[in-house]
């Protein structure tokens, strides 16, 4: 079977299985809203514009995360992987086209929801975002739509490897939750390398540390990269 038909497939289970696009949907309501009550906040005098506008981002890739997640997981139920791969034998073109009826979407969701997460905080922050120029916001725009769709990868990567939903979700919820916002600052220089705080330098107006905006977004991509082969991996080797 050709690629083609075999993303379209993949496509149609995307739109059909409610919960998925209700995930997208919650990524932008929920990044949206904290965004605009950042940017309505009373702010230090050292904050960065940028990075509170698109700060609604921490707790909405928790939505991301879960779309992955569950785009995956759905294939693991009631056999649903056995009758994909006996229309399609071939694994890693099956794998290939999941992966991509998965970042397309995401994708897009994540460059709407990161430019109304920075119009509504905007609105907010007023005369106190006029700091912001025009390429740094294109930057955070992009980097955070991008960024939305390599943790949606991540999580679908690991999904396929662990063969498990809630064992995915009960990993990395925790992960982002806890280490990089409770741990992190105390792990020293290492937590820079962590796949989301790396990829969430692209929206920081400033940043310090061995990593830049592009760089930082390219070491999540190394990890959903990573992430994506294991399942790979997992895929050809293990029974349906």
């Amino acid at each position: 079977m050709q690629f083609a038909p075999v993303l379209r497939s993949e496509w149609l289970k995307i739109r059909t299985l409610r919960s998925l696009p209700g995930a997208l949907l919650a990524l932008f309501a929920v990044t949206t809203a904290f965004s605009a009550l950042a940017g309505i906040s009373e702010m230090p005098d050292d904050f960065d514009p940028l990075y509170i506008s698109l700060s609604g981002v921490m707790p909405g890739q928790i939505a991301a995360i879960s779309f992955g997640t569950m785009a995956v997981s759905s294939e693991f139920q009631g056999g649903a992987l056995r009758v994909s791969l006996a229309a399609v034998p071939r694994r890693g073109r099956w794998f290939a086209a999941k992966v991509t009826a998965i970042a397309v979407p995401a994708l897009v969701a994540g460059l709407l929801t990161a430019l109304a997460a920075l119009l509504a905080a905007r609105a907010g922050l007023g005369s106190l975002a006029d700091g912001l120029t025009g390429g740094e916001q294109v930057r955070g725009v992009v980097g955070c739509g991008v960024y939305l769709m390599l943790m949606a990868l991540f999580a679908a990567g690991l999904t396929a490897l662990l063969r498990s939903g809630v064992a995915t979700l009960s990993m990395l919820i925790p992960f982002i939750v806890v280490v990089s916002f409770v741990i992190g600052d105390a792990a020293g220089p290492v937590v820079d390398f962590l796949p989301d705080r790396a990829g969430q330098l692209v929206f920081q107006q400033t940043h310090e540390g061995p990593l830049g905006p592009w760089s930082g977004l390219a070491v999540t991509a190394l990890w959903t990269a990573a992430a994506l082969l294991a399942g790979a991996w997992s895929l050809r080797r293990r029974d349906a």
